[in-house]
């Protein structure tokens, strides 16, 4: 399917990653600057690949609201500053301790532990000073920066994860597994597409639409890789495969099984779809991507 005047979704995303990893090629700091070891970190994990799901997904809800593209770009590299950042860290020996992402050795794997701390810390910082420089109005910079501080935050992401690593060797219920991965992964990608809408100061019955969306993609997203975890390899992955088990970690695989693991993301795929019926082709790229998240084989 296509939209744009015939652009397909392929050349859509390779357009936008072109754009995107130009403006974090510039927006990182350069790793001749002093301490360099520390700047050489932060660019291996956030240049070194990856989907840029979240981008995307910034992308796709401003160009929709009608952002300012400079404006989507600093909300693009904000979001995927935080995520990069709990990667770094989700890897470290004291959370998942893995020696594998994007393919590649993990960061304190590359460089050291406490490197890969810093390297961390700093990209949550630049996170924060990408958005507060962005060319926009102070509203809409206290906008972006306030969706994702709370994103982010113990209602969020950090909470998320502290919950996921005192689940292990736990049986959840189904209900405290969906609390725990809207926090730990859902709360980013939400964030992501707020982002997008809000850059372009979109509101009512819009954005509540995207919150919609946004809210079942981003469960979505964590079933699929729950049942990537158990089917995939690591090197279709670029990250290790079957730690979930063998961590002892609940899953949607492990509660649900795996057909009904399926089903249930490709129902929250149809309820993505739903959200966004009084949106027309305006918001096709949006559906493309709930279409990419579910469907994806890595």
């Amino acid at each position: 399917m296509t939209t744009d005047g015939g652009v397909s979704l392929a050349c859509w995303m390779q357009e936008r990653l072109r754009r995107f990893e130009t403006c974090a090629e510039a927006a990182l700091p350069p790793s001749g600057r002093r301490p360099q070891r520390l700047h050489e970190a932060m660019r291996y994990a956030v240049l070194g690949g990856g989907k840029r799901v979240r981008p995307l997904l910034v992308y796709a809800a401003g160009e929709w609201a009608g952002a300012e593209a400079a404006v989507l770009d600093c909300a693009a590299l904000a979001v995927e500053f935080v995520h990069v950042y709990s990667l770094i860290h989700d890897d470290l020996p004291c959370m998942d301790d893995d020696v594998l992402r994007r393919g590649r050795p993990t960061v304190h794997v590359a460089f050291d532990e406490a490197t890969a701390m810093l390297a961390g810390d700093a990209l949550q910082a630049e996170a924060f000073r990408v958005l507060a420089d962005a060319p926009a109005c102070c509203e809409v910079r206290a906008a972006l920066m306030r969706e994702l501080a709370h994103a982010a935050s113990t209602a969020g992401m950090c909470g998320g994860q502290a919950i996921d690593l005192a689940a292990v060797g736990q049986r959840l219920t189904l209900e405290e597994l969906e609390t725990m991965h809207r926090m730990k992964t859902g709360a980013l990608l939400l964030a992501s597409v707020r982002m997008g809408a809000l850059a372009g100061q979109l509101q009512g019955d819009a954005l509540r639409a995207l919150d919609r969306y946004g809210d079942a993609i981003g469960l979505a997203f964590q079933i699929v890789d729950d049942v990537l975890d158990v089917e995939g390899s690591a090197e279709a992955l670029g990250k290790t495969a079957g730690k979930d088990a063998r961590q002892d970690k609940p899953t949607y695989v492990s509660v649900l099984g795996l057909a009904a693991a399926r089903a249930r993301a490709e129902a929250l795929r149809q309820q993505a779809h739903a959200a966004l019926a009084q949106a027309g082709a305006a918001a096709e790229r949006l559906r493309q991507l709930a279409d990419f998240i579910v469907l994806r084989s890595h």
